[in-house]
């Protein structure tokens, strides 16, 4: 059998008894310093005629406690938000790749901030054109010149520009906390199975109460 070929008895097994044999899923702790990374968090995501609503309302509740509480600990708190040109060529093959992205561009109201969950004039803003948060933007600068470690991350969608910046985090050296019930996607099992992956390889998944919990301790 080759290196590559997975055995038959791991076909056999549940879920979580192939992954906790101990090689994944360590935790990751909470760093000396944290910050809160919103992501995304758009009425594309939100508005029934939008061609990427997501139909995740709750998410907008729990985004908005998580925001609240990081604002009551002194957090650094910074928002992503995509914009193309008319022509969505600084958007590239991604652009190509999906049309939906169009409500993006410039100008569009689908690309503007949910009402509930804009940034404060104090709060940093990265505009972005792909997934990551991290790809072709200034936040790892933004972040390191903070002194920040570890980023607690939210936002839309979880199978998309939450794993993406999340994989990216963990690249760059920051500690990823995904919190769960602060992210959303169109369907839940990419959301449910994208979490798992992040939490076993790339993030530590919790809810915000959980969250809440392991900080204050």
């Amino acid at each position: 059998m080759s290196n590559t070929e997975a055995s038959p008895a791991a076909h056999d097994q549940s879920l979580q008894a192939n992954y906790s044999n101990g090689a994944f899923g360590q935790r990751l702790g909470f760093g000396t310093h944290q910050a809160l990374v919103m992501i995304d968090f758009a009425q594309a995501y939100f508005v029934p005629d939008s061609p990427l609503f997501a139909n995740r309302p709750a998410v907008v509740d729990s985004a908005g406690r998580l925001l609240h509480w990081a604002r009551q600990r002194g957090m650094l708190v910074c928002h992503t938000r995509v914009e193309y040109r008319a022509d969505g060529m600084d958007g590239g093959v991604f652009f190509r790749k999906v049309p939906a992205l169009k409500v993006f561009c410039a100008g569009h109201p689908f690309a503007e901030f949910v009402p509930d969950l804009q940034p404060t004039a104090a709060e940093p803003i990265i505009t972005k054109q792909y997934a990551s948060a991290f790809f072709g933007t200034s936040l790892a600068s933004t972040l390191r010149a903070q002194g920040v470690d570890c980023l607690l991350m939210a936002g839309m969608s979880t199978s998309g520009c939450v794993r993406a910046s999340a994989v990216d985090a963990l690249q760059h050296g920051f500690i990823p906390v995904v919190i769960s019930d602060a992210c959303g996607d169109r369907h839940p099992q990419p959301h449910d199975a994208n979490l798992f992956d992040l939490d076993a390889k790339y993030a530590d998944v919790m809810t915000l109460a959980q969250a809440k919990v392991a900080l204050a301790a």
